[in-house]
């Protein structure tokens, strides 16, 4: 798991409400909540700013983050985030749930794919398709890992890398290949490149259709 921290300033949120959600919003902060572990639910107000400039970050959406809301912290993860509908930039609300030290859990990590142009595959002209760019994973909060690498450099046209062959960390699973080999889905593929028609094929096609205009021209005579 890197290094890196996240911290997220938070208050305490007593007004509840459609109107009170676009009220804070035109203020410059969103609402959210955090649930999970041994304490209730509680409903939070964030700065919108602040949160975005965690978003650029990969790791974010996969790392145990610090909320520090009136003075306490608790561990937690970024369980959901609504943004606007077509406003990439604007967030309307955050879920985070607390994490329980010694207890495994459930999370969704990104997948990336190294040795893209010196795959086999692609360096024999084939096309590279990324089927999912993130799987879920089961583990201690301790090793939780930013993301999950697959190497390509062996991939070949025609083949495919599925979950069952992903290298995980130690004490990493992914609980979806417990639900039978159906599950066991592919994640990358390279497929053979599109062949276009031949020039030849075209032409061909072209002095057909002047023959037979020159013909119905003949009839017409």
């Amino acid at each position: 798991m890197s290094k890196e921290t996240f911290k997220i300033e938070a208050s305490v949120r007593d007004d509840l409400g459609k109107g009170a959600s676009r009220r804070l919003r035109r203020e410059g902060n969103i609402p959210a909540i955090v649930y999970g572990g041994k304490k209730p639910p509680v409903s939070l107000t964030i700065n919108h700013n602040e949160l975005l400039k965690h978003l650029d970050h990969e790791a974010f959406f996969s790392h145990i983050l610090e909320l520090n809301v009136g003075g306490e912290t608790d561990e937690v993860v970024l369980r959901d985030l609504h943004r606007h509908p077509y406003k990439n930039t604007v967030v309307l609300h955050a879920d985070f749930q607390r994490i329980t030290r010694g207890q495994k859990m459930r999370m969704n990590v990104p997948l990336h794919f190294d040795n893209r142009e010196e795959s086999k595959g692609a360096k024999a002209g084939g096309v590279i398709s990324v089927i999912h760019n993130e799987v879920e994973i089961e583990c201690l909060p301790r090793q939780l890992p930013e993301y999950l690498t697959i190497d390509l450099a062996d991939l070949d046209v025609n083949e495919s890398i599925h979950l069952s062959e992903i290298t995980l960390p130690e004490g990493i699973s992914i609980p979806e290949l417990a639900l039978g080999e159906e599950h066991d889905v592919a994640v990358v593929a390279i497929h053979p490149p599109k062949v276009e028609q031949e020039p030849e094929e075209e032409a061909g096609e072209e002095e057909e259709a002047a023959g037979g205009e020159e013909e119905k021209g003949e009839e017409e005579a």
